[in-house]
């Protein structure tokens, strides 16, 4: 029987602060195939996320398929916005949700990772991280200060990691990141720069795949993902109509689920796509093929 058996790897899924979103589908399927997996979080949601684990209020979410429980093996505070610790304003070092944390920053992780577990520690970095400040603004009314933060906060935090973790991958190691339909068609409403930011990571995807392949060896691939009603993904405004015309309008008539991504990361993550990078994935029940809503005449009707 073909399976996908990850055992022996070691996954660093960037993005988890609850239970609800893409980050924690993925980060718990990875450990379902076998991995070990460490997570980075947002200092400002460190705490919170740690203490639904110790509380148990998220127990029934941790159980495994097996009836086990699946534990992160670390987690990190991280802000990728930041590539070094001298990036970042004295201010926020000193805030009371940063100060903790003595180097939240992309390298600080990767530092950290090298110092607890060697010189090469990781086989499977996925980037599911985005954020603007000016999300629902249209685009027509954002500010520059706005555009760049959606820009860096979305798509060039992908760059800095590959730049950063790629020397810390094994050999047949992999990148994913998770994009969004966004990037090549219009969305009403997801503003702020978000667009652009989407656009840029598959962009960027291509050519690190191309940089990355050759000089370590390692594939990079992104999930352009079907909207799913993460907390983040909330914040939009719209995330339920949004849902509901991808459901009624896509090929498959149906709703993605974060473990369609899960599942689809642990197949790029595995050796049965070795060949596979470069690429945007689509899981989103097709809704990515169409080009006129569903229900036109003489449509065939689903047996």
């Amino acid at each position: 029987m073909l399976t996908i058996d990850l055992t022996g790897k070691r996954a660093f899924v960037a993005g988890v602060a609850d239970d609800l979103g893409f980050g924690f589908s993925i980060a718990k399927m990875l450990a379902e195939a076998g991995a070990t997996v460490c997570v980075g979080t947002w200092p400002p949601a460190y705490n919170i996320f740690t203490k639904l684990i110790e509380s148990n209020r998220i127990a029934d979410s941790l159980v495994l398929s097996d009836g086990g429980k699946f534990e992160f093996e670390r987690i990190y505070a991280l802000d990728a916005e930041y590539d070094t610790l001298a990036d970042v304003p004295v201010e926020l070092r000193e805030n009371r949700r940063y100060k903790a944390h003595p180097d939240f920053t992309i390298q600080g992780v990767a530092d950290r990772l090298v110092d607890e577990f060697g010189e090469h520690p990781l086989d499977i970095v996925v980037h599911s991280l985005a954020n603007a400040s000016e999300v629902k603004n249209p685009l027509l009314a954002t500010s520059r200060g706005g555009y760049l933060q959606a820009v860096s906060a979305s798509a060039y935090s992908f760059v800095s990691l590959v730049q950063r973790f790629g020397p810390l991958l094994r050999s047949g190691g992999t990148f994913l990141n998770l994009s969004y339909l966004a990037g090549e068609r219009v969305v009403p409403g997801y503003g702020g720069g978000m667009s652009s930011a989407k656009a840029a990571l598959e962009s960027d995807t291509r050519t690190l795949a191309y940089e990355a392949g050759r000089k370590w060896g390692i594939r990079v691939n992104c999930i352009s993902a079907g909207p799913w009603a993460s907390r983040a993904a909330s914040s939009i405004g719209f995330i339920s109509e949004m849902i509901e015309h991808c459901r009624d309008n896509s090929p498959l008539g149906e709703s993605i689920d974060p473990q369609d991504v899960a599942t689809t990361v642990c197949f790029l993550a595995s050796p049965l796509a070795s060949a596979i990078t470069g690429a945007t994935i689509y899981v989103d029940k097709g809704y990515n093929v169409m080009g006129a809503p569903a229900g036109v005449p003489d449509q065939p009707e689903r047996a």
